[in-house]
Parts: C-alpha cells; sequence; structure tokens
C-alpha cells in the first residue's frame, strides 16, 4: 500500500509541475498559444497539395498532442517555413545500368520562435524521403510516397520544438 501511495504521489508531482506531460512534451506553463503560418513552396519542382498537407498535419499533431491553441498571428510560439526541396533520383542501379530504385526527397527549411524563451529559437533544415522501385511511375505512388513523408517531417519537426528529445 505505501508504494502505491509513492507511484501516485509522484505522478501527481510530476504532472502537477507543468513542464511535463506524458505525450513527450516539455511546454513552459505560460506558453499557451501556437502559430503555424503555411509552408511557402520554394522547390524548383513544386507538388501544388504539398504546402497544404504539411501545414495542417503539423497543426492536427500539435491540437491532438498538446494544449497550444492554435492562433492566425502572434503565438507564443511561431513556426514559420518554406519546402526548399522536392527531388527524384536513382539511387540503386541494376547490373545493366538501369535504375532498380528511385527516392523521392522533401527538404524543407523552419524557423521556430519561442516568443517567451527566445534560447529556444532555431533555424534548421528537415530532410525525409521515401524510395519507391523504378517500375513505378511517380505519379503512380507519389500520393503515397508524399504522405509518409509529410508524417516523419512533421514527426521531427514536433520532437525538435516542443519535445526538446
Amino acid at each position: 500500500m505505501k508504494k502505491v501511495s509513492i507511484i501516485i504521489f509522484c505522478l501527481t508531482l510530476l504532472s502537477s509541475c507543468g513542464i511535463y506531460s506524458f505525450s513527450g512534451t516539455s511546454i513552459a506553463p505560460d506558453v499557451t498559444t501556437i502559430t503555424i503560418y503555411a509552408f511557402e513552396n520554394r522547390a524548383m519542382r513544386v507538388n501544388p497539395a504539398l504546402s497544404n498537407t504539411l501545414t495542417e498535419n503539423l497543426k492536427e499533431k500539435f491540437r491532438r498532442l498538446t494544449k497550444l491553441k492554435l492562433l492566425n498571428e502572434d503565438g507564443d510560439l511561431i513556426i514559420d517555413g518554406q519546402i526548399t526541396g522536392y527531388e527524384t533520383a536513382s539511387i540503386a542501379v541494376t547490373a545493366q545500368e538501369v535504375a532498380a530504385q528511385n527516392r523521392l526527397t522533401i527538404t524543407i527549411k523552419i524557423t521556430f520562435t519561442n516568443v517567451k524563451y527566445p534560447k529556444e529559437n532555431f533555424d534548421r533544415s528537415f530532410v525525409a524521403f521515401e524510395d519507391y522501385p523504378s517500375t513505378s511511375s511517380l505519379d503512380a505512388v507519389e500520393a503515397r510516397l508524399v504522405e509518409s513523408i509529410v508524417e516523419k517531417l512533421t514527426e521531427e519537426i514536433f520532437n525538435a520544438t516542443v519535445a526538446n528529445w
């Protein structure tokens, strides 16, 4: 019984301090809002849906995993970014010098601003990719690849901004 009481006390203490949460975030209690601007697409090759998909997925991640209120402007946390690369490349070549695997790579540059704690601000690029067989055209697999890559990028951005892993 004493062990159970100690465990309950420790869990209460951790959850009441305001910085620790079970979702893995470490957001100070006085940080209550976030602004996520639409990602500008500056890649040489443009996927017309990518900017909106990336922006909305990131907003949804913050809605689900934090208590931050999403504002159109002037949040305590601000994420601004641009898509700087959207490229395909052959990565595996057969003995007949034909591509066996291709890779779709998306690069984004993020500017993160923490208005209340400026030491946490950063400018950083994030890169994610997915491979696909050369027997498939990019058009045939692009939607699935982009969805997977956006999920990876969203996770990386979330962890870099509020998870402090």
